[in-house]
């Protein structure tokens, strides 16, 4: 079977649906989306265990820095289709919960460690460094100093990117990683007082029923079912022809192609692609993201009651982040009477292998190395799940990468955006992705420039408003 689409979008994740519902709110009508799986949602989907467990893909939260995405999300799933949480975010470590940031809330830690981390401190006071940091291990080393890094941020960094911090670029950090402001870490220690209330995510909401998946199957059936095609593989696209053939054979022609596959991926089955631009995107790095829920009979401990979630730096368990998902919506167990739930998060790559044949008792053992729960007994239910592209890799060397691939795929009327399309991790959240889906649209009906993809610094400047 051959077709004409005149605006073919491959995937059906935030991006790929925030193009669609774009171009129909525009009027445009001439649009499909193509999507491997059999659902829509890509990493933002949620699954369903057979004893009635919700799980997401990933401790999703969301929060947004847009007007448009805020609107949509109503949309969705109205205004009473949302619980909002104050963030209660927690590092273990040294047997103990000391609050996020770990770095403005020292006075948790035993003397040793706190004298350890401010002595880093005052040296960097001392002697600044007036050498430019080339990766993130420098980086990391001259903002918060010895005692800080060796304690926290160098183990658990790993844990989480599965990369050397020296293969890592940090001009992606932005708003993710609380810098150090010593006097605001003096004033805490000295007056014993908690500091929580730093980043975008201090406040969330998330759906009340369905998980994170409900907001995009809500997206999608606003869309239109009969624009999104399931269960449909990319094998072959040919720029020139401005062809997409199916594994099934199908052959679909297009005037306009947005691409939320890995771009890595991407440019191996662009039958044209410049060889050189080929080799170079595949330097692109990634890893991959192992999740297992855990269901559990009773309630959580006291000291679990109102905790989001957990950060994990140490080597006595495999996950660096554990969800408490059960207190993200009361329907995310089958009878929040009876049950509660812990979804945990172990990061892989080359670096960092991981025995995913043992995953999930490596994971209970962990859970019970930290106190996160004393019987094994009480599990009633486990599910797991791995996601080959987990984490776009901001490696010293993505940008230049991009610098190349992108411009060229654009010259051939190919987009290339969303978390791995566009492989910016500072703009990959569901509502990053969503908007670099409806600014593409903007561009070819509208001719608005493109804001998100290639100014996260702005993008990123709304938070808070």
């Amino acid at each position: 079977m051959s077709s004409h689409i005149k605006y073919l979008i491959l995937g059906a994740g935030p991006t790929g649906l925030g193009a669609a519902y774009r171009l129909k709110e525009l009027g445009q009508n001439d649009f499909l989306i193509i999507e491997q799986q059999a659902y829509a949602g890509g990493l933002a989907n949620t699954f369903t265990d057979e004893k009635g467990f919700l799980w997401d893909i990933g401790g999703h939260v969301q929060f947004s820095h847009y007007a448009y995405f805020d609107q949509l999300m109503i949309k969705a799933l109205g205004t009473e289709g949302w619980l909002f949480h104050q963030r209660e975010s927690w590092v273990w470590l040294l047997n103990r919960f000391v609050p996020y940031p770990f770095q403005n809330n020292l006075r948790y830690l035993p003397k040793p460690q706190q004298l350890a981390c401010l002595q880093g401190l005052i040296t960097l006071l001392q002697n600044p460094s007036h050498k430019k940091a080339q990766n993130f291990a420098e980086w990391a080393s001259q903002s918060f100093g010895e005692g800080l890094c060796d304690i926290f941020m160098r183990p658990y960094n790993f844990k989480v990117w599965a990369f050397p911090l020296e293969e890592m670029a940090y001009n992606w950090i932005g708003e993710r990683v609380a810098t150090v402001d010593v006097n605001r870490l003096l004033k805490n220690i000295y007056l014993e007082q908690d500091d929580l209330s730093w980043g975008p995510n201090n406040t969330f909401q998330f759906p009340k029923n369905g998980g994170t998946g409900a907001i995009w199957n809500a997206v999608a059936d606003m869309i239109g079912r009969q624009h999104i095609q399931l269960n449909s593989k990319v094998v072959r696209i040919s720029a020139a022809q401005k062809t997409v053939e199916l594994a099934n054979g199908d052959v679909l022609t297009y005037e306009h192609l947005l691409s939320t596959l890995p771009l890595d991926i991407f440019t191996q089955i662009l039958s044209d692609c410049d060889e050189n631009i080929r080799q170079t995107a595949q330097n692109l790095k990634h890893s991959s993201t192992n999740i297992v829920g855990i269901g559990l009979k009773g309630k959580p401990k006291p000291d679990l009651a109102s905790k989001c979630w957990l950060y994990f730096p140490e080597s006595d368990c495999p996950f660096y982040r554990t969800t408490v998902f059960s207190n993200y919506s009361p329907n995310n167990v089958p009878d929040i009477n009876r049950y509660w739930s812990l979804m945990t998060e172990t990061s892989e790559s080359p670096h960092k292998p991981v025995d995913t044949q043992d995953i999930v008792e490596n994971t209970i053992q962990g859970l019970l190395n930290t106190q996160l729960i004393t019987d094994r007994n009480d599990i009633v239910s486990t599910w797991s799940f791995r996601a080959e592209y987990g984490y776009p890799t901001p490696s010293v060397e993505r940008d230049t990468i991009l610098q190349k691939v992108i411009p060229y795929l654009q010259s051939k009327d190919i987009y290339s955006r969303g978390r791995f399309g566009g492989w910016k991790y500072e703009v990959s959240n569901q509502d990053h992705s969503l908007m670099q889906g409806v600014e593409w649209a903007n561009k070819l009906v509208l001719q608005i420039p493109e804001t998100t993809y290639f100014f996260p610094n702005t993008a990123n400047a709304n938070w808070g408003k």
